[in-house]
């Protein structure tokens, strides 16, 4: 990948930025060019400052585009959808107020032409993943298009996690089967359904990091029936964060620990995952996200329900000493595993 596209991943994502730099170079730029393409997706998808109807119109050409394979014309892809997707691209990045994410949309067509570059194998596989990805995207905002609504079970929150981020772990190791032969100690199978729940786990983490900010936006990924375990409707917990009202939310320590349990056990499945890779380079690199995810979630912990009045982030202090105790182990699986259990609480398992 050129320079610029290496600046606009670190713009965009700094832990996963360093993620990707130590993956295998065989491996790396799928995953780099994956990874750029669901961020404009995502962006398109989260930007509620911009109209519902405007977002889903780009949304649905975006995935076309994505889906679109040479010398094949799917049903609902038109000649002009390439000027239509350049006109609302540029539009869209105009009216964007972060920077990075300006850029993104704006180096959007450079990262449509990395994908064709990719071989045919490698591009099958990201195509996938994107149109996956999307369908959790077009999905959401169909699901969230009027009122503050909330998921309706925990199967429609795994259907949901599975979309957007479990089908990355399973994206992540079917490029490692391609590129990496006898990369696992695990059988294949194992390692999909490993990769599978790792991310997951991951955008568990990321709602409940979010979960102050997505309310106030109108979406609530707390089920329905989880809230009401606790007596609370979505916008009673949405009124109860917007006031930081300490005793509503005391009330949801019994879901909140159990939703951080659960992410715990994805992430450890994420562990497991990542000790069962051979090459140090791409264990390392697997590791990374799982540790940093047990990190944040001790501080979630720590600041109990009431971290859903703030974004609970790892300072960059924080960063640079998870860092250095990894340097210092040499990346072997024996030290990787002993940073991950460390980190987690006592009475997590």
């Amino acid at each position: 990948m050129q320079a610029q596209h290496r600046q606009l991943l670190r713009s965009v994502s700094r832990s996963f930025y360093l993620t990707i730099r130590l993956l295998p170079a065989a491996v790396q730029t799928p995953v780099a060019v994956g990874y750029l393409l669901a961020r404009a997706t995502d962006t398109v998808a989260d930007t509620t400052a911009l109209p519902l109807a405007e977002r889903q119109i780009l949304l649905d050409l975006l995935a076309r585009t994505l889906a679109k394979t040479e010398g094949e014309t799917p049903s609902g892809v038109h000649a002009a959808d390439a000027s239509q997707l350049s006109r609302l691209t540029q539009a869209f990045a105009a009216q964007q107020s972060n920077p990075d994410e300006r850029s993104l949309m704006q180096t959007l067509p450079e990262c449509l032409k990395l994908l064709k570059l990719l071989n045919e194998q490698d591009r099958a596989s990201v195509r996938k993943v994107l149109d996956h990805i999307t369908r959790g995207q077009q999905a959401d905002l169909a699901r969230f298009d009027v009122s503050l609504n909330a998921m309706e079970s925990e199967n429609a929150l795994d259907e949901y996690t599975w979309q957007v981020a479990g089908c990355v772990g399973e994206f992540w190791t079917v490029l490692c089967e391609q590129h990496l032969p006898g990369y696992a100690h695990l059988p294949q199978a194992e390692m999909m359904a490993l990769g599978r729940q790792y991310g997951m786990g991951l955008q568990r983490l990321n709602i409940l990091r979010d979960t102050g900010e997505d309310l106030a936006n109108g979406r609530c990924y707390w089920p329905q029936p989880t809230l009401a375990q606790v007596g609370l409707t979505p916008l009673a917990l949405a009124l109860a964060v917007q006031n930081a009202d300490a005793q509503t939310l005391q009330a949801m320590e019994p879901v909140y620990g159990q939703w951080l349990q659960n992410t715990h056990t994805q992430l450890a499945a994420g562990m497991r995952y990542a000790l069962a890779l051979k090459p140090w380079r791409l264990r390392l690199a697997t590791a990374l996200p799982a540790l940093i995810g047990a990190r944040t979630l001790h501080l979630l912990r720590q600041a109990g329900p009431m971290a859903l009045t703030q974004r609970i982030k790892l300072p960059r202090h924080e960063m640079r000493r998870l860092m250095w105790q990894i340097a210092l182990g040499g990346g072997s699986a024996a030290s990787l595993e002993r940073l991950f259990w460390q980190t987690s609480d006592k009475h997590v398992t």
